[in-house]
């Protein structure tokens, strides 16, 4: 077995001006928001974990069930040298990918990338003992902003996974400069499989973000607490209400956190002071339901063509693997 390799782009440090960045531009913005990129702390990644079990919580285990039955295709159309994955780096759904690849006898690389090291590190040791005739070549970095630095040799060909619907996270602008960036870092005919939710009845997709047992309100709330203990704020957690809406208009569903009562917030770290009034809405994360013509076009326009589509029987999600022209 080789000894797994890792690339560190993106540090404590930087990890630490970046939350400060963003809470700053957020909480003076009218209406203010913070990103969702703060929700995964310890405490929140399992919440999280937790969500993606809950009866109401359909996007993981429909996307996990349409993977596993077209993975083989996938497979068989790829034949890469190497798969890169952005985030989810231990899940269930990079082994089914895995398999599949090492499968066709090509696979040589396993590249993840995420923003956390420790958890990063953790997940390249369990696929180094489960593959040990991989190369386990893992990133620390942000998609956002790391992707020209994924490692590449000339002789490999690669294909990029980013799964879990992470993609609706992104505002148009975002996932068009995402997309666009990506591009740019791969050589044609290398692969994009992108997993997205669908526009579906809200029935069906508000209460995935709004469950009843609460779990979801704790995982919002917990960015608050994030703040209180990494930027010396003094939220009061409690005071706040935790709210899921279909945005009919950009057909994302929104999560926000709604002030109870009016209070000022002390941001020490950054020497700012927020003032929240009584019934105040602050949003904290989009997630994007696409149509197949808007996704793809938004593809196709950065450069992504030759786009097969699998979608599962109540076309709630879709798997889209494309290839860089």
């Amino acid at each position: 077995m080789t000894a797994p390799v890792l690339e560190v782009h993106l540090s404590e440090t930087d990890a630490a001006h970046a939350l400060r960045h963003d809470v700053r531009l957020g909480l003076s913005a009218d209406p203010k928001w913070l990103s969702p990129r703060w929700f995964y702390d310890a405490r929140g990644s399992e919440l999280f974990e937790q969500i993606t079990m809950l009866p109401e919580y359909y996007p993981t285990r429909t996307e996990r069930e349409l993977l596993r039955q077209v993975v083989a295709q996938i497979a068989a159309r790829a034949a890469v040298d190497a798969l890169v994955e952005l985030g989810s780096g231990s899940s269930e759904k990079t082994r089914l990918l895995l398999d599949a690849l090492t499968a066709t006898g090509s696979l040589r690389r396993f590249v993840p990338l995420d923003v956390s090291e420790s958890a990063l590190r953790a997940a390249m040791a369990a696929v180094a003992r489960e593959y040990p005739g991989l190369v386990v070549h893992g990133v620390v970095g942000d998609f956002t902003e790391h992707l020209e630095l994924l490692p590449a040799v000339r002789s490999e060909r690669r294909l990029v996974a980013f799964l879990g619907g992470t993609i609706g996270n992104l505002v148009p602008n975002e996932r068009a400069a995402f997309f666009a960036t990506l591009h740019a870092a791969l050589h044609p005919g290398e692969l994009l499989l992108v997993g997205a939710g669908l526009v579906t009845d809200p029935a069906i997709m508000v209460p995935a973000y709004d469950d009843a047992a609460g779990i979801t309100a704790e995982f919002n709330r917990n960015v608050l607490h994030v703040l209180n203990r990494e930027l010396g704020a003094d939220f009061d957690v409690s005071a706040f209400d935790h709210l899921a809406l279909w945005d009919v208009t950009h057909e994302w569903i929104e999560m926000r956190l709604q002030a109870r009562r009016a209070m000022t917030v002390q941001v020490p770290a950054i020497g700012m002071r927020a003032q929240f009034a009584e019934g105040e809405q602050m949003r904290t994360e989009v997630s994007t339901k696409f149509r197949r013509a808007g996704l793809g076009a938004e593809l196709q326009t950065a450069g992504f063509t030759d786009q097969l589509w699998w979608t599962d029987p109540d076309d709630r999600f879709a798997l889209v693997l494309a290839a860089a022209s």
